[in-house]
């Protein structure tokens, strides 16, 4: 296949730093430098989404319309959204479409949508990600649907990648409860070296409508920064990352991440036409697009 191939010229700087986004990946190598000193990208990306947020008679999302367009659906699990209903449907939703399925835990929280912190001990952050895991698990089972990946959510997510404890915590109940599951974590996180120092299979994760800071975590919502809302502006520092291994930050910065899926929030009113013009901004730079469990 033809790998896609920077225009732009790059310095012993930037080949560096394309090379050291990749340290410690379980995975083919995504970036390589020929003789002539250009960057090939191979052509592989996932587009996942957070789906099945919806409650009762309560909708939230366009599932279906999403399902369409990405490769991978992280299906809440009853915690911060969702309940038992919501989860068959969403997974059946996805067999249909071939979309892989990953279980999403997150603080139980529907009022506050999981983007609350609430202060578990160790001990319960463990049990609500083997609880909930299990219980996304078990309705899949109805379906005759496999779940392959674990990744978590809003607050508890954000807490993993900056606390080593929780993100422990995180993976060490997987690998106990659900060993055979792969990590969906953020990229450059302490959630990804938890998960990779506990044997799991692990993929790197980032964000088309987030903002970065300078050490890699997603900037906290309501801060400025923290969305972005245009998809030409999601697209530009997409194929912009890329292209350098780097990917650009809300202080003007940048900081060094892999990638092996990218995520779009399900739950924002833009969320099908970015995923839209994101789909066909890849597939222009010379992206195939299919799940990372598959790469």
């Amino acid at each position: 296949m033809k790998p896609f191939v920077s225009k732009l010229p790059k310095s012993e700087t930037t080949q560096k730093a394309s090379l050291n986004s990749l340290e410690n990946s379980d995975h083919t190598p995504r970036l390589t430098i020929n003789p002539n000193n250009t960057v090939h990208l191979m052509k592989y990306i996932d587009l996942n989404a957070d789906l099945g947020e919806s409650f009762g008679p309560w909708n939230m999302g366009a599932d279906s319309a999403m399902l369409d367009i990405v490769n991978s659906a992280n299906i809440a699990c009853g915690g911060h959204a969702g309940d038992n209903a919501v989860m068959l449907e969403t997974i059946k939703l996805a067999q249909e479409r071939n979309v892989k399925i990953g279980a999403h835990p997150g603080f139980d929280d529907k009022q506050g949508f999981g983007r609350r912190r609430i202060p578990l001990s160790m001990p319960e952050v463990e049990q609500l990600i083997a609880a909930q895991v299990g219980t996304i698990r078990g309705i899949a089972s109805l379906a005759g649907a496999e779940i392959t990946y674990v990744k978590p959510h809003g607050a508890l997510n954000n807490w993993a990648c900056e606390n080593m404890d929780v993100a422990d915590a995180i993976a060490g109940a997987m690998k106990r409860s659900c060993p055979e599951l792969a990590m969906l974590a953020v990229s450059g996180t302490k959630l990804e070296i938890a998960s990779r120092n506990a044997g799991l299979k692990t993929y790197s994760e980032i964000f088309a409508d987030r903002g970065y800071g300078d050490d890699g975590n997603l900037v906290l919502r309501g801060q400025p920064g923290a969305m972005i809302t245009d998809a030409e502006q999601a697209a530009d520092r997409l194929i912009q990352f890329f292209e350098t291994g780097e990917m650009p930050t809300a202080s003007g910065g940048s900081v060094k991440l892999a990638a092996d899926s990218i995520c779009i929030h399900g739950d924002s009113a833009h969320a099908v036409d970015m995923a839209v013009q994101l789909r066909a901004a890849l597939i222009a730079h010379g992206f195939e697009l299919r799940s990372f469990v598959d790469a």
